[in-house]
């Protein structure tokens, strides 16, 4: 990110965050972002295409991009990473037969130089589930202890359907995009 990027983002009044939710399809994406806008989660198709929801959080407005998962459209998600400041991963806990699936694809995105400065926030989505990996199991998994030590993330278990754990998840989120970012608050 710029010092130009920094410099106006500063100047905003409204603080606004861009945040880019990714993952396989049928992880849970368009539930967690409904679930956290408290809007109705009983009736949900997948996403061909994207969604774009604006939400007040905490002192922030967060503009978050949930970007279908499916195979034919993954190739797409080049399109949305420009200015990206946090990236939200879900993976389903609970779908053993995807996860290296799931590994080869969050390892490519990690290689996108326009996401280099993202915060990355991976929801180890569907906790409620039985048989579902912890979210320790999945970051074996997906290998994040050799991440790049320069790239901010934590791992969260959640539920989208509960709710369990997605605030804990975009608190940690918000606060580190904004520590960052909104440096002269």
């Amino acid at each position: 990110m710029g010092l130009l990027t920094i410099i106006r983002k500063i100047k905003r009044k409204e603080k606004e965050m861009r945040i880019l939710m990714v993952g396989l399809d049928n992880s849970g994406k368009t539930t967690i972002v409904l679930k956290i806008n408290g809007e109705d989660t009983s009736v949900i198709s997948p996403t061909l295409g994207f969604n774009i929801k604006t939400i007040t959080y905490q002192k922030y407005t967060l503009n978050i991009w949930d970007v279908g998962g499916q195979r034919t459209i993954r190739s797409y998600w080049r399109n949305y990473f420009e200015q990206t400041d946090g990236l939200v991963w879900v993976v389903d806990s609970s779908d053993l037969r995807r996860l290296d699936d799931c590994k080869m694809e969050l390892d490519n995105l990690l290689k996108e130089e326009r996401l280099s400065g993202a915060s990355l926030l991976i929801l180890a989505n569907k906790q409620d589930l039985k048989g579902a990996l912890t979210p320790d199991e999945i970051a074996k998994v997906l290998n994040l202890e050799n991440m790049d030590k320069t790239r901010h993330w934590k791992i969260v278990g959640c539920s989208a359907y509960t709710g369990e754990g997605l605030l804990e998840g975009f608190d940690w989120l918000v606060q580190d995009i904004a520590s960052r970012i909104y440096m002269l608050d």
